[in-house]
């Protein structure tokens, strides 16, 4: 582009006189800044490195251990070497480089250092064993047992000072593999109301055949697993369900991150994307330097694993023939961006320092202002993300190996992240909320199929009137990473950063400021061809996607806590609710539930769809008496809690079961138990999404300042999938996706009954009576 700038440190020609040599000092000055930034966060990550290695110990602690062994053994005038160096110096002539006294000094060093490592061991170990009772989920709401609140101390007391990101990973338990006969027991209970009495004897006798005969020598191997790796789900989980996944994953696997919904800090693109990106920015170095706060649960007690944080930047999913890889860097200095079917790279840092708000503004108004036509193919090009990933990996290795197309690739893929200046205006209108939003999700779920790097771990989207969003690539990851970064961002830009009067970031552009480097594609007609055949796969898929929001004000969570009963079992009884108004039937249901109370945990599902929760729903629509419904009502939720409780205590189903078939593939064994479990479709999927850092918003001064949370697509050709937010005390935000295609969904009309299904279950507790 006509702003960017080549920096050539040194230029020399050769002439009769010799060489001549020219230096640009400026341009060395930015290569010294560049190395001493590089240096200062290796340097920092090898502290962080030795702080997190040494938890809950500290350079203090050890003084004062060290310390402490060294006066104790002074004042009962002991050996503090332990007799250690008098022994060493029977076989190496010690004497002859220290004397006594340092000899004494050195060995009580060493062994007080020893004595250190002890102390850490033990309170890793002691530490480790607290958090493996879970005794603590069982106590109701506002009241614990003695038991427990002696529990939390000493969990307090051997956590130590001033955790890290990433102290408490050698700490966490590893997730504890169930027993078959249990996992069997539970599967059986869930799938009872789905199934006639002919079917459910038929799956009674596989169960019983599988837990007798197979399921024993498949555990075998699932413990010994379990033993050997620090979680025997994860690793499989990533890549068989993720990672082998051929289809494509635009709307099939990513999901996306919404903007404020009744406030808009600016209208300018340019300062939007400038204040967002800062943010984000700041955000990773603050992961860099391990300081973002650990995430607990119980009132900041109890510690969750913090492992899915390491990839969220600099990383890029990699397709392959059979199975895509991750490709993580450690640092990375540029974004790539993309506006009107040209690439960009844009360096985040200048004079040893990262960009202000007004720079990052400065660049995206200069890729605004760039009048510069797409090369041939490259308008296109991200859509080979959005296909099936076979296609996508053949023309990777025979277009982008080499030359200029892999440089640029490169660019794109080892980039921090990659933004999107989209050319649509979207947001929330007041005057048509309902498809002004619909469409607003959609574009942050598929967008044009071709305008966002569907493989990078995230895509911020800025729009033209200064909206925003994210998609983020789910294998790394999941939803409540990216949700704890979004959280951040949405609270920086602007209160923390904000804007000035004409709507711009704060400061002043910078006067030599190197622009954008346009990347450069030689793309042949051959590949042109297999981007339009992606293209065509993509949108089939975008189109047949049935998108609906649905702001619920009518109530939130500070109700349904008057009615005494857990929010999210409220909302998971009132969907299945719903969908039976819905489609005349109970279906199987997927509530995502986390397994982070254990090292590298990911998810483990809830399967909704209950005994109890089906007796409830006939109740409903059937002509039983309030209290009969109510009971039901109470018995169902206090059912779904207990499921949440096993889920979340590594006692689910689900990935039990997977892993014990991905045991039987690699034996050969073939079990028709683990094959009708596995291929069931989930015709119901949902998901919360936790807000994690309510500290940040003020929704009672500020009730403005509302995400309305995200959303994915839906798992089942003719299933639902419902993601929902509750936010402050009086607003639940749903998401709802389906497919055009199926004669059996329609968002919409599902997103009615979601309404009705609230609003008569709340009736139940005749709240208004009571408070008369």
């Amino acid at each position: 582009m006509a702003e960017a700038h080549q920096a050539v440190a040194f230029q020399f020609t050769v002439g009769p006189d010799g060489i001549d040599l020219h230096l640009c000092h400026e341009a060395l000055r930015q290569v010294y800044l560049s190395g001493l930034h590089s240096w200062k966060k290796r340097f920092i990550r090898f502290k962080n490195g030795v702080m997190t290695g040494v938890y809950p110990g500290s350079p203090s602690g050890f003084i004062v251990v060290v310390t402490s062994y060294m006066s104790y053994n002074k004042y009962k005038q002991l050996d503090p070497s332990l007799g250690l160096i008098a022994k060493l110096g029977q076989h190496v002539p010690i004497s002859r480089y220290m004397s006594t006294d340092t000899q004494k000094i050195v060995g009580g060093v060493l062994v007080g250092t020893g004595l250190w490592v002890t102390i850490i061991i033990i309170m890793r170990n002691v530490l480790k064993c607290l958090l493996s009772w879970h005794g603590w989920m069982h106590a109701r709401h506002g009241s614990l047992p003695l038991s427990t609140r002696l529990w939390m101390l000493l969990v307090k007391v051997f956590s130590g000072r001033k955790p890290m990101l990433y102290s408490f990973q050698s700490s966490l338990p590893r997730l504890p593999v169930p027993s078959v006969k249990d996992t069997c027991s539970r599967y059986l209970d869930s799938v009872q109301p789905l199934m006639d009495a002919e079917k459910y004897e038929r799956m009674k006798a596989l169960t019983k055949d599988f837990e007798e005969n197979l399921g024993p020598r498949l555990q075998w191997y699932l413990k010994l697993k379990s033993w050997w790796s620090s979680n025997y789900v994860s690793d499989w989980w990533e890549e068989y369900v993720y990672l082998r996944g051929r289809g494509p994953i635009m709307v099939n696997s990513n999901y996306y991150a919404m903007d404020y919904l009744y406030v808009f800090p600016t209208s300018i693109q340019a300062a939007r994307a400038g204040n967002a990106i800062h943010a984000i920015m700041l955000y990773r170095r603050k992961l860099d330097r391990a300081q973002i706060k650990p995430i607990y649960l119980l009132a900041n007690k109890v510690p969750l694993c913090s492992a899915q944080w390491e990839r969220m930047f600099n990383t890029s999913r990699v397709p392959g023939l059979e199975t895509d890889t991750i490709q993580h860097v450690n640092d990375s200095k540029h974004i790539a961006v993309y506006h009107k079917g040209r690439f960009f790279k844009v360096w985040m840092f200048y004079d040893g320092r990262l960009l202000l708000p007004r720079e990052i503004e400065q660049q995206m108004e200069r890729i605004l202002a760039d009048k510069s036509h797409p090369q041939p193919g490259e308008e296109s090009l991200a859509a080979l993300t959005a296909g099936d990933r076979t296609p996508w990996a053949k023309a990777r290795e025979a277009f982008f190996s080499r030359g200029k197309n892999k440089q640029s690739l490169d660019i794109i893929e080892k980039a921090a992240f990659f933004v999107t200046l989209d050319d649509t205006e979207q947001r929330l209108e007041p005057d048509n909320p309902v498809t002004s939003l619909d469409k607003y999700a959609k574009s942050l779920l598929h967008g044009k199929c071709y305008d966002r790097w569907f493989d990078k771990s995230m895509n911020l989207i800025v729009f033209k009137n200064g909206t925003m969003g994210l998609n983020a690539e789910h294998s790394w990851a999941d939803a409540p990473i990216v949700g704890h970064l979004w959280e951040h961002v949405l609270y920086m830009d602007p209160n923390q950063l904000g804007y000035d009067e004409a709507g711009h970031c704060r400061g002043e552009p910078h006067p030599n400021l190197p622009g954008p480097q346009r990347l450069q594609w030689d793309i042949v007609p051959e590949c042109q061809e297999t981007i339009q055949s992606s293209l065509t796969v993509a949108r089939a898929l975008a189109d047949n996607v049935d998108c609906h929001i649905i702001p619920f004000t009518d109530f939130g969570k500070g109700l349904i806590k008057k009615c005494r009963i857990s929010p999210d079992a409220f909302i998971q009884m009132a969907l299945q609710l719903a969908h039976f108004r819905d489609k005349g039937k109970f279906c199987l249901t997927y509530e995502a539930s986390m397994t982070r109370l254990f090292r590298e945990g990911r998810t483990e599902t809830v399967r909704s769809c209950t005994i109890e929760t089906c007796a409830f729903v006939c109740a409903m629509v059937g002509d039983e008496t309030r209290e009969q419904r109510l009971k039901l009502l109470k018995q169902a939720a206090e059912k779904h809690q207990n499921m949440y409780r096993l889920a979340m205590t590594g006692k689910g189903i689900d990935r039990h079961l997977f892993c014990l078939y991905v045991v039987s593939k690699y034996l050969g064994e073939d079990s028709p138990f683990l094959k009708e479990v596995l291929s069931e479709p989930w015709r119901l999927s949902t998901s919360q999404t936790p807000v994690q850092q309510v500290e940040l918003f003020d929704l009672v001064k500020h009730p403005e300042y509302v995400s309305s949370g995200g959303g994915f697509g839906p798992v089942a050709d003719d299933g639902y999938g419902v993601s929902y937010i509750i936010v402050g005390e009086n607003l639940i935000n749903f998401h709802i996706s389906s497919k055009r295609s199926s004669p059996e969904t329609d968002s919409h009309r599902f997103g009615i009954n979601i309404k009705k299904a609230m609003l008569d279950m709340l009736a139940l507790f005749q709240l208004e009576n009571n408070a008369n």
